[in-house]
């Protein structure tokens, strides 16, 4: 299990850095996006490459960092109900949706998606809009950012049956404990959600 941990450990400091690495693609895409709505209304002038790249970069955010939010369990759960059971019950919870629900899923958006970056790659496939940019690359973004979905999703399923076997504290804490505001980490304060 040590070895498993290691690589879980591994999975997650990937999928930060590449959390770490989107903030700049948000900038990149808010910037883009002004600039263009800027030169659209004032100077009647627009460009569809731009246009794509900003579309491309909103893609690269929300596909490349779904990893990274499941790593900071900042993903949509239901905490009504979730909050109510105990951390055994929602480690053996999360372990069912991974295997059932998540796994599958991202397994075969792989396997629909690859066929179709690898035929724009081939074929060089463009943008029907005038301008228009190279598809490849919007195309890469959906495989990937599954693959470091499954990856995170691998890592999260070791971290939940490691803390049932009692080798870790409850990897869902940690979540808790990272969204508690300032003030309440400094008055020593349990996290507004867990209280």
């Amino acid at each position: 299990m040590k070895f498993l941990l290691k690589l879980s450990g591994f999975v997650d400091a990937l999928n930060g850095r590449v959390g770490r690495a989107i903030k700049w693609l948000i900038l990149a895409a808010v910037l883009l996006s002004a600039g263009n709505a800027i030169a659209r209304r004032v100077f009647h002038k627009g460009s569809m490459a731009l246009l794509e790249v900003q579309w491309y970069l909103f893609s690269g955010v929300f596909l490349l960092g779904a990893g990274y939010v499941f790593l900071k369990n900042i993903h949509v759960r239901i905490d009504f109900v979730s909050s109510r059971l105990s951390a055994r019950a929602r480690s053996w919870i999360d372990i069912i949706g991974i295997l059932v629900f998540l796994v599958p899923l991202c397994w075969l958006l792989i396997q629909l998606s690859w066929p179709l970056f690898l035929k724009a790659l081939h074929s060089g496939e463009m943008s029907q809009n005038a301008g228009g940019l190279i598809r490849w690359p919007v195309f890469l973004l959906l495989p990937v950012g599954m693959a470091l979905l499954l990856l995170q999703s691998a890592s999260e399923l070791i971290k939940r049956i490691a803390f049932l076997r009692g080798l870790i504290p409850d990897p869902l804490a940690r979540g808790q404990e990272e969204k508690a505001s300032p003030e309440e980490t400094k008055a020593g304060n349990p996290p507004s959600e867990a209280r």
